[in-house]
């Protein structure tokens, strides 16, 4: 499999990026690369193997999902720029 020229321009337009005509090019053979090398794991068996699914071993710590008020309003509020007493005040960005 191999990626053409409308495929990588395509892929482009989906993720909103303006390639330059001379680096369409290599973004083609940059696919290709990657698939060919995916296309070389895949010949691979790994039947016999457990898979990983973290290379670090750590225990995950679980807890409750629970709101906790850790901290009082005034001193968030003593490290804002602006604040109205209740509230974090911030440059209006809406019309």
């Amino acid at each position: 499999m191999s990626i053409s020229i409308a495929e990588v321009e395509k892929v482009a337009v989906l993720a909103r990026l303006r390639l330059f005509p001379d680096k369409v090019e290599q973004f083609v053979g940059r696919f290709n690369d990657i698939l060919a090398y995916i296309h070389t794991l895949s010949a691979v068996d790994t039947g016999d193997i457990e898979p990983l699914y973290s290379p670090v071993t750590h225990a995950t710590v679980f807890r409750e999902d629970v709101e906790r008020k850790e901290f009082d309003r005034q001193a968030l509020l003593a490290n804002a720029p602006d604040s109205d007493g209740r509230f974090f005040v911030v440059p209006r960005i809406v019309g």
